[in-house]
């Protein structure tokens, strides 16, 4: 089965699909949409997705899978190994909820669709912009913290030491604070497990600076 992923470099969902192709070992061919040039709102792109949004995942066969945290776990069920969820009922909610602190409370409210929004409604400057940006991320991202300094199911990753969907969230996470130069060291648990991650090829192949299309 060929696969195109349909993604930008600096888009953290895109990240997050990038770091989970490669953990399970999933060729897929690369194709780039230039997020500022509005270059996914072209008929082209919508009609494989109508939200406009990427990434998406197209197989051969036509179908395109939309939703970043839904292809994962597709993956996790159409490639079992290397699981990205752990067998448990607890283990799994607790990395799904992990995973929806940052990609259902943080990245809903900084994306590139609410950042310009908010200079075209309301005249919000760059610092402005970062201001918003950077209260949203310290929102989630202290209880987060907390909840993995405290949780004895905590390892050298966000459960236990195999890298899973939270890792993976919060992997790309940490690269889009980077653009407005949040100091994630603030958030010793949470800086150390991204520096975990970043050793390993899987999540540094998948990083924005590491991509065809990065400027």
């Amino acid at each position: 089965m060929t696969l195109k992923l349909h993604n930008y470099f600096r888009s953290s969902t895109s990240t997050r699909l990038r770091a989970a192709l490669n953990l399970k070992g999933v060729d897929y061919d690369y194709v780039s949409y230039a997020l500022r040039a509005k270059e996914n709102y072209s008929p082209r792109f919508l009609a494989l997705n109508p939200q406009g949004l990427v990434p998406a995942l197209e197989r051969d066969d036509g179908t395109v899978l939309t939703q970043s945290l839904a292809i994962i776990e597709w993956l996790d069920e159409t490639h079992p190994g290397p699981a990205l969820l752990p067998p448990d009922a607890d283990g799994r909610a607790r990395v799904r909820a992990l995973s929806y602190m940052i990609a259902c409370e943080v990245h809903p409210l900084n994306n590139l669709r609410v950042l310009n929004h908010l200079a075209d409604r309301f005249g919000a400057d760059e610092a402005g912009q970062k201001a918003w940006f950077t209260h949203w991320v310290t929102t989630t991202f202290e209880p987060l913290e907390a909840m993995l300094a405290g949780d004895p199911a905590t390892g050298p990753l966000c459960h236990g030491d195999t890298p899973g969907m939270a890792d993976i969230c919060l992997y790309a996470q940490v690269w889009n604070n980077r653009r407005f130069a949040i100091d994630t060291a603030r958030w010793p648990t949470i800086s150390a497990i991204f520096e975990r991650l970043d050793a390993i090829d899987a999540f540094r192949k998948a990083a924005p600076p590491n991509q065809p299309d990065a400027a």
